[in-house]
């Protein structure tokens, strides 16, 4: 493999980040899920349901954390075979990627205080809810979510796939931006300009 395809990579932060954000919406996902599974009424429903609140508030502040970086630390450049579409459709998919991420928890959390129960955080602390209890507010925030949440999936699809293509026919370790660093065949392929 070419050691300069190597050397252009994400930083540390931006790859332990992408790859925990991506780890914890995939349980993320299948919690939520699973919430449907469990009758209304049942006293299991709303200790799950927290729970899905509480991990949802803990990925959001991630993923703030993740577009702040994002913001601040310019992406290693697309491979020079890309043509021009491809770039243009790969920017706009990252867009509409961190747009979903956003979104997701913003419309949750938002949902959760324009209903009587707010949230309790890990079902320890109770965070009252500072809206009015208002279901057409609340069928709004959810509905929100549940797009984020079906858009979301969609684009993560296409961004799986995009990277399929670029390891099995492109050959341009397009993925090697963002895997964790490690050494090949006794070198080291990190770049000197990665920064913490």
């Amino acid at each position: 493999m070419d050691r300069q395809i190597l050397g252009a990579r994400y930083t540390a932060t931006a790859i332990t980040l992408h790859w925990l954000i991506a780890v914890l919406l995939l349980g993320q996902f299948a919690f939520g899920l699973t919430l449907d599974d469990i009758p209304s009424g049942m006293p299991e429903r709303g200790l799950y349901v927290n729970l899905h609140k509480s991990s949802g508030m803990l990925i959001g502040l991630l993923v703030l954390l993740r577009v702040g970086w994002r913001l601040t630390h310019r992406p290693p450049p697309l491979p020079a075979t890309m043509p021009p579409w491809q770039r243009h459709v790969a920017r706009w998919s990252h867009t509409i990627l961190y747009l979903c991420m956003v979104a997701l928890p913003l419309s949750g959390y938002l949902a959760s205080n324009f209903s009587k129960y707010g949230i309790k955080f890990f079902n320890i602390v109770h965070l009252p809810p500072w809206g009015p209890d208002d279901r057409s507010w609340y069928l709004l925030f959810n509905q929100i979510h549940h797009l984020a949440a079906l858009v979301l999936a969609a684009f993560v699809v296409l961004h799986v796939l995009a990277v399929l293509k670029h390891m099995l026919i492109d050959h341009d370790g397009l993925l090697l931006r963002m895997w964790p660093a490690r050494t090949v065949r006794g070198t080291d392929f990190r770049s000197d300009l990665e920064t913490r």
